[in-house]
């Protein structure tokens, strides 16, 4: 099905140029730290919230399972498990994330980079996102997240939304306190535009921005990727997978349980979800092709960008970690990178990627 207004799916042309991934026991240096990690890591959050209900002894052994495969870089937050906004019904609670982590690492904390962020909660009414950073709140967050974590010091510590009542200097600031004292050993943001990457880079080295990445979303190329990779700044993207919209387990027509954040999500509405799709078949096709996943071949595409990248896909099942670590040996060609990006170019997926509430906490 042609959409109006948008060509075909691009044809690909003969393959020439290959950049071949794999990394094996390779590892990435995180920005300008002493942080070294394999290539793809674990996003957590889906373990407390967002995508319906979960359970704690399932997730436990998905970690666990997950560093025995070499997964070495955990992504976590404060917020996670207490963010649900508008309904209560699948909430675990603010922290619950941490002490779930905090849970699965005992006695194998030194086995992974653990990564976690401050900033961002619920207010009472739970219709809506406070950010607060605060230097006071940034230090009484840290000391709550490693108590929850089990942890001596943090990794990678991240300002989780940016607080536009306080100067960007003054939150990094605080944060750069940290690290002296040993709590963290380096600095992350999320969700932020260059003009501010470059204000707080010039507080305290900025070693790793998060924001969401992949086919499905490709909003950080408008200035982002350009900056961090003159910065040497590694990008973590979230949601890699565009909520699993890539892996191809998403047909027209799929509701969502309301506990689960895409049931409220433009691009998974009725009428979004199936012009989204579209390219994903293409996709599809090409990874059948290739002996792969759809899954596999967007996070290929991704690792071959020509920056810095370590992508942190979230899952609840031990296959599903099995299965995105095999991203790394997947061998990409120049033209089918160029044929993936054509097929998924911006403005390719409509919809806004968050409800008015959350899109709130991610503009500059």
């Amino acid at each position: 099905m042609t959409v109006a207004g948008i060509d075909p799916a691009p044809t690909r042309s003969r393959i020439c140029d290959s950049y071949t991934i794999s990394y094996g026991g390779t590892v990435i240096n995180l920005g300008h730290s002493d942080l070294t990690v394999r290539p793809i890591g674990l996003g957590c959050m889906g373990m407390s919230q967002f995508y319906g209900d979960s359970d704690d002894e399932q997730s436990i052994e998905t970690i666990r399972a997950a560093i025995d495969l070499g997964v070495d870089f955990l992504d976590t937050s404060d917020v996670y498990g207490g963010s649900d906004i508008g309904t209560a019904t699948n909430s675990r609670g603010f922290g619950h994330n941490e002490r779930l982590i905090g849970t699965a690492l005992a006695g194998r904390r030194d086995q992974v980079v653990l990564a976690t962020k401050f900033g961002a909660k619920v207010n009472d009414s739970r219709d809506g996102i406070v950010i607060d950073g605060r230097p006071e709140y940034v230090a009484a967050a840290c000391e709550a997240s490693l108590r929850r974590l089990g942890t001596d010091v943090i990794d990678l510590y991240y300002c989780h939304r940016r607080d536009h009542t306080v100067p960007i200097e003054d939150t990094v600031g605080a944060m750069a306190e940290l690290v002296t004292a040993g709590k963290i050993r380096a600095l992350g943001l999320s969700e932020v535009g260059p003009e501010l990457i470059r204000r707080a880079h010039v507080v305290h080295p900025i070693t790793a921005l998060q924001s969401e990445y992949s086919l499905w979303e490709r909003g950080v190329e408008q200035g982002v990727t350009d900056t961090c990779r003159e910065l040497g700044i590694t990008l973590v993207p979230y949601c890699p997978l565009g909520r699993s919209a890539l892996t191809g387990a998403l047909k027209a027509g799929d509701t969502f349980d309301p506990n689960d954040f895409r049931s409220a999500n433009p691009r998974f509405s009725a009428g979004n979800l199936e012009t989204n799709l579209e390219p994903v078949a293409a996709l599809a096709d090409l990874a059948h092709e290739k002996g792969c996943t759809p899954g596999q071949l967007a996070l290929a595409w991704l690792l071959v960008q020509p920056f810095d990248v370590v992508p942190i896909p979230g899952t609840r099942r031990i296959a599903h970690v099995r299965e995105n670590m095999a991203a790394a040996a997947v061998t990409i060609s120049a033209d089918e990178v160029a044929y993936l990006s054509q097929l998924f170019a911006p403005g390719r997926v409509v919809g806004e990627r968050y409800t008015p509430v959350h899109a709130a906490t991610v503009s500059d």
